[in-house]
């Protein structure tokens, strides 16, 4: 049984950055992608970030293009989302998940509730202002 598990979440005031880490035990992510997720209170789940592990395409949303970098470690076989200028509005629960990279990036994440197999437990960023 995948399990993934988010990490790297915490409290930081508006401007500073966090570096979100995204790991599974035992499982190769070479044929996947890795997608970044947040949901904030009394709102829908937004997928925020992609990445294809063997080719390294990227995907972001447009709320975190040119503030938040998804990255991926193969030596340490773990995924990356450093989260930089954050705002309080990105307060939120942020999940990882994986999915097989057989399409864009953009329609495995408009799609993610069919595309993505693996879900990880979520981590809370707050963001003061």
């Amino acid at each position: 049984d995948v399990q993934l598990q988010a990490s790297g979440g915490g409290s930081v005031q508006a401007g500073g950055s966090l570096r979100l880490s995204c790991t599974s035990s035992g499982f190769n992510f070479d044929d996947y992608a890795i997608g970044w997720f947040r949901q904030a209170p009394g709102k829908e789940r937004e997928g925020i970030a992609c990445i294809g592990v063997r080719d390294g395409s990227t995907y972001y949303a447009d709320s975190v293009k040119g503030r938040f970098t998804i990255s991926f470690d193969h030596a340490k076989n773990t995924g990356y989302l450093q989260m930089n200028s954050l705002k309080a509005e990105d307060t939120a629960v942020y999940y990882c998940a994986a999915g097989a990279h057989t399409m864009d990036l953009g329609t495995l994440m408009q799609y993610s509730t069919f595309g993505m197999s693996y879900w990880g437990r979520g981590t809370l960023v707050t963001v003061s202002s």
